[in-house]
């Protein structure tokens, strides 16, 4: 049952303060009805005693707080779930933004969901596709990790994105997979661009878009990927899919956070971020996983671009800590034109030795992979020696590493963001670079896998 009341004192911005306020609760949710009949909504940030402030989703313009009265519904932002969600798109707040009719809801779920227990978790140990050759072959991702994508500005993450959505697929259970996708302040042509790619492409249709564009309102913001995470929960672990959630921009979402926070004059930290953006990233990441004795999972992209190309910068850092490695997108490779350009020596996946190997990839991909990180890092050391002090001073076997730097360079990790390659042709790939190095140099390799993979190519 609505509360009602004629008690709203100030309007300040996006904050409101309402008075003589009785068992309301945080994070409830709030209408604010004018005396023409319009409707604007907002959430309770804050209690103290009888007084509520509220954080309206909408612009303040216009609001005559002498004749509005705020009803308080007694519930948090609740998403309407449903299969019929694939295929659909929505704004930030879940409200159908392609023309379709709503949602006949299952049922409703409170977007701010409930931490896993991590005694229920299952330890993620499955491969999953992205048919990007850096990413499989190097920084495998697995069912049910975190692993974020670390961009800069104009690099293209969005490219990346689409191209993981498109083509993403977990080995022997493609029909069972999904895609929900997150978009956080972004500009409308980033939005058009998403959607056009995923209806041209047909990926639409096993997928759930939330669009939150840079116009809209900083809390619906903070509610997007809340919003994305609840579908993906409903999903993975009521209708037993695997769902892959890529989540862009995480900047955005923190600058949202930001205004918030200083709109309530809360105590800025590091960078005038909240102090609390460390457990507010951790609610969101941590709502990945499987869970023991259900089928489904959820993993998670989430992508940021670093300010000022800084690794060390809040966003990054904190991110980095919570989540299970990084994909590192690289200026120096965009700019001579390889896509995408993933810089493959500092990128990480701590839980790539788990996803591969025999009866999951190939027997052959922990040694191709640990022989292939290191023969690039030498090529690269090999080029730097050669700019600085010029070919003469490079051995034949420094040279063969040099050569190899430049082909893995532009046949591994450039592949165009239209091309998905299988893992077989990922390792195959592999096998085609190293045998431009003498058998000697493969120090990283079991015998018996030289002689098996090594031995084709060379016939």
């Amino acid at each position: 049952m609505k509360k009602e009341y004629r008690t709203i004192r100030e309007v300040v911005g996006p904050l409101m303060l309402v008075e003589g306020v009785e068992g309301v609760k945080y994070n409830e949710l709030v209408e604010i009805k004018q005396a023409d009949g319009e409707i604007r909504q907002g959430k309770v940030l804050e209690i103290n005693r009888d007084k509520a402030l509220v954080q309206l989703f909408e612009a303040s313009r216009g609001l005559k707080i002498s004749t509005s009265k705020a009803s308080f519904l007694g519930h948090g932002i609740e998403l309407a779930v449903s299969t019929d969600m694939l295929g659909r798109i929505f704004d930030g707040m879940g409200k159908p933004k392609d023309g379709g009719a709503d949602i006949i809801a299952e049922k409703r779920v409170d977007i701010n969901g409930q931490p896993i227990n991590p005694a229920a978790r299952d330890y993620p140990d499955e491969f999953i596709q992205t048919g990007i050759s850096a990413i499989d072959g190097l920084n495998t991702l697995v069912r049910g990790q975190k692993l974020p994508v670390f961009s800069a500005s104009g690099l293209p993450h969005a490219d990346l994105a689409a191209q993981i959505a498109r083509q993403a697929k977990v080995l022997g259970g493609e029909s069972n997979f999904a895609v929900v996708f997150a978009a956080m302040g972004i500009t409308y042509e980033e939005a058009d661009f998403f959607i056009r790619d995923f209806r041209k492409t047909g990926a639409i249709d096993r997928a759930v878009l939330f669009m939150n564009l840079a116009s809209d309102p900083a809390v619906e913001r903070i509610a997007t990927p809340r919003m994305a995470l609840t579908a993906a929960e409903y999903l993975a672990f009521d209708k037993g899919m695997h769902v892959l959630v890529i989540m862009t921009d995480i900047t955005n979402y923190a600058e949202a956070l930001r205004e918030v926070s200083a709109a309530r004059k809360e105590v800025p930290g590091r960078r005038g971020y909240p102090g609390y953006m460390y457990t507010d990233l951790a609610s969101l990441y941590e709502r990945a996983g499987r869970i023991r004795g259900k089928e489904g999972s959820i993993t998670q992209i989430p992508i940021l671009t670093m300010p000022e190309d800084d690794k060390t910068h809040p966003i990054p850092d904190l991110t980095g800590y919570i989540t299970e490695g990084q994909i590192i997108l690289s200026r120096d490779l965009y700019k001579r034109g390889f896509n995408p350009p993933i810089d493959v020596l500092p990128s990480l996946s701590r839980l790539k030795d788990k996803g591969i190997g025999a009866n999951k990839t190939r027997e052959d991909h922990a040694d191709t992979m640990n022989q292939l990180f290191a023969a690039y890092a030498s090529g690269k050391q090999a080029k730097e020696l050669s700019a600085i002090l010029g070919d003469a001073a490079l051995t034949d076997t420094d040279k063969k590493y040099a050569k190899f730097a430049e082909e893995f360079e532009k046949r591994y990790i450039n592949q165009s963001f239209t091309v998905s390659r299988s893992i077989e042709e990922t390792l195959d790939l592999g096998w085609e670079l190293l045998s431009l190095l003498p058998r000697s140099e493969l120090k990283r390799i079991k015998d018996k896998f030289i002689d098996k993979y090594l031995g084709k190519i060379e016939e």
